[in-house]
């Protein structure tokens, strides 16, 4: 079986790692963005050599240089556009060598605009790469036997390599049911319990590990961030980010602590953290004093707030107040183009691994 720690196109030790970019404290005003379909480019470039380096100095940039005035900004989005690089070279090269293109199967329920959006992302992204996609968009009074078919279908489809249900599912089915009816093999979604059951348990490895916590730790590893022997603390448990993150952390061997809606002194507790994660939909909620100087920060949260001045009315930010954690942090993942573009750059990794898998790649 393969090994889980990123031995695809999106493993770090494959590749060279990004620089880190700084935004000075007259520039943190910038990054407000608008709109929830599109994310703006932030105001800098990153260069194209990419190497452990800062772009104002020569010293290799680590998470040790807190004592700088302003953080480092994490870039999923150019991290994101290196990995879809990297698989779309591999996927050339699988189609030359053995006439395979990898194929993603996204079954949609309702009419959404935001998951219809997501969808239509994940389908643009597979297109930019070179992999196959299949879509079946249902009504949202469509029975869930209609979905549990199609299912089926794709399941022993072998041009179909992964199978995303996109979620939320309509009240009337039980999201349950229909995730676990995806074979174990095509889950590129990672929410599985067998996976989530490897994920979980020391020597065992999960054929394929949940797309956002998954990108998160990626970015961690691409900028060079230790995590091994670390506090972390993991803002948020929900089954799709917070408890597999948590137990992501635990397998880099770093010593992880999760705050939730019951714990007590939470502020406490993530002060004592040199890599946070939050994952809770909570505009603002981790403020500067929540923050250890020289903490590492990957902020999963996005969430619209009221803004007059916005054309649409409104701005997204995430989970921790971004202006605050820049002066108080050593490293920071903006809002949006953070964990946001790796999320779907996770999906396509896991597709092309699941392809690989099927006919004994390495």
């Amino acid at each position: 079986m393969a090994s889980m720690i990123f031995t695809d196109p999106s493993s770090a030790a494959a590749v060279h790692r990004l620089p880190f970019t700084r935004f000075s404290n007259d520039l943190i005003s910038l990054r407000r963005f608008v709109g929830p379909l599109h994310v703006r480019s932030p105001t800098h470039t990153l260069p194209r050599t990419l190497s452990l380096r800062s772009p104002r100095s020569s010293r290799p940039v680590s998470a040790s240089m807190a004592t700088e005035p302003s953080a480092k900004v994490i870039d999923g989005k150019a991290v994101a556009k290196q990995i879809r690089e990297e698989i779309s070279a591999e996927v050339s090269k699988l189609k030359e060598a053995i006439g395979v293109v990898p194929g993603l199967a996204v079954i949609l329920v309702g009419d959404r605009k935001d998951s219809a959006t997501y969808v239509r992302n994940k389908k643009k992204a597979c297109e930019s790469v070179g992999i196959n996609s299949f879509e079946v968009h249902l009504p949202d009074d469509a029975s869930e036997e209609e979905v549990l078919k199609f299912i089926s279908d794709f399941n022993g489809d072998p041009s179909v390599h992964g199978i995303l249900v996109q979620l939320p599912l309509p009240s009337h089915m039980n999201e349950q049911n229909i995730l676990n009816a995806v074979t174990i093999e095509k889950d590129v979604d990672g929410f599985h319990p067998l996976n989530i059951g490897r994920l979980a348990m020391r020597g065992r490895e999960p054929l394929f590990v949940p797309c956002t916590p998954k990108g998160c730790i990626e970015l961690l590893h691409r900028y060079g961030l230790d995590i091994k022997g670390k506090r972390a603390v993991v803002i948020g448990r929900s089954n799709i980010v917070g408890m597999p993150a948590a137990l992501l952390l635990q397998r880099e061997d770093a010593t992880v602590t999760i705050v939730h809606s019951r714990t007590k002194n939470p502020e406490e507790i993530t002060r004592q953290a040199d890599i946070i994660i939050s994952a809770v939909g909570q505009p603002n909620m981790v403020r500067g004093s929540w923050i250890k100087p020289g903490a590492v920060i990957i902020d999963v949260g996005i969430n619209p707030v009221e803004d007059a001045s916005s054309p649409r009315g409104y701005r997204l930010v995430g989970d921790v107040c971004y202006e605050e954690a820049c002066e108080i942090a050593s490293a920071v993942t903006p809002v949006p183009g953070g964990v946001g573009p790796m999320t779907i750059a996770m999906l396509l990794s896991n597709t092309l691994s699941s392809t690989k898998r099927a006919y004994n790649i390495k």
